[in-house]
């Protein structure tokens, strides 16, 4: 198989803060990942990593076979990985179709003045994840956390991802909600999508991933079937307090 993403040895420090301790691991063409561990455990900073918001202090990141570690993030965005946030980050004075159509603009923005906005294929997004045509002139404002989160996933899949990283994609959620995201990411896997999932929602990641890797103090404590990663004593320790 094919490996999508893959990181070796990943370090990265902040003044005296080990963030990312020496990690290293690949996710193969079209797999999906859990990424779990404690508060803090340097999750987010992964893939902070991951997109060049922050630079590692020292490691390799590879994205199918090109090393992107020195790229900007809008250099790895068009080689083709996109997140969402813990917290979503719409641009609060536009609409739903305007916020994605920011994922859609293409470099050449001239093109963009002389084709016009492409409002079929914000259309279209809109309503793969569940908005109807009648919620794309709404604002944040408007919206419910649930309909943040999709619109976060809409504005990432708008930039044309083979790779997406979901960071907490069911915080604040109902049942529903997360139901229906859920849907949305195991029908985005049967078209191929590769996933780095975090989540603290085990019940709701479970059955959305190949496997999972556990990380504490930004270093692996495990890494294997999800059921592997939840039964192990290290994780149980760590993450689950020792609760089964």
């Amino acid at each position: 198989m094919t490996q999508a993403l893959s990181i070796t040895n990943l370090v990265k420090r902040f003044g005296g803060l080990t963030a990312t301790d020496d990690l290293s691991f690949a996710i193969e063409d079209g797999e999906s990942v859990g990424l779990i561990g404690p508060n803090g455990a340097g999750k987010t900073t992964v893939f902070s990593q991951i997109m060049g918001e922050h630079r590692q202090t020292s490691g390799n990141i590879h994205l199918y076979g090109e090393e992107i570690s020195s790229l900007t993030t809008a250099a790895r965005i068009r080689r083709g990985v996109s997140r969402t946030y813990q917290v979503p980050r719409p641009f609060s004075e536009m609409s739903v179709a305007e916020n994605i159509r920011v994922g859609l603009m293409p470099d050449n923005i001239w093109r963009m003045i002389v084709e016009g906005p492409n409002t079929e294929r914000e259309l279209e997004l809109a309503l793969s994840v569940g908005f109807a045509e009648s919620d794309l002139q709404r604002t944040p404002a408007e919206l419910s956390m649930g309909d943040l989160r999709k619109l976060e996933m809409a504005r990432t899949m708008a930039t044309g991802p083979k790779v997406m990283l979901l960071d907490e994609v069911f915080a604040g959620l109902t049942v529903g909600e997360i139901a229906q995201i859920g849907d949305l990411i195991q029908q985005m896997r049967g078209d191929g999508m590769t996933f780095l999932i975090v989540s603290h929602d085990l019940k709701a990641l479970e059955p959305l991933v190949d496997r999972a890797i556990a990380i504490n103090y930004g270093a692996m404590i495990a890494e294997g079937t999800f059921t592997e990663v939840i039964d192990n004593e290290a994780v149980r320790a760590s993450y689950l307090g020792g609760v089964a």
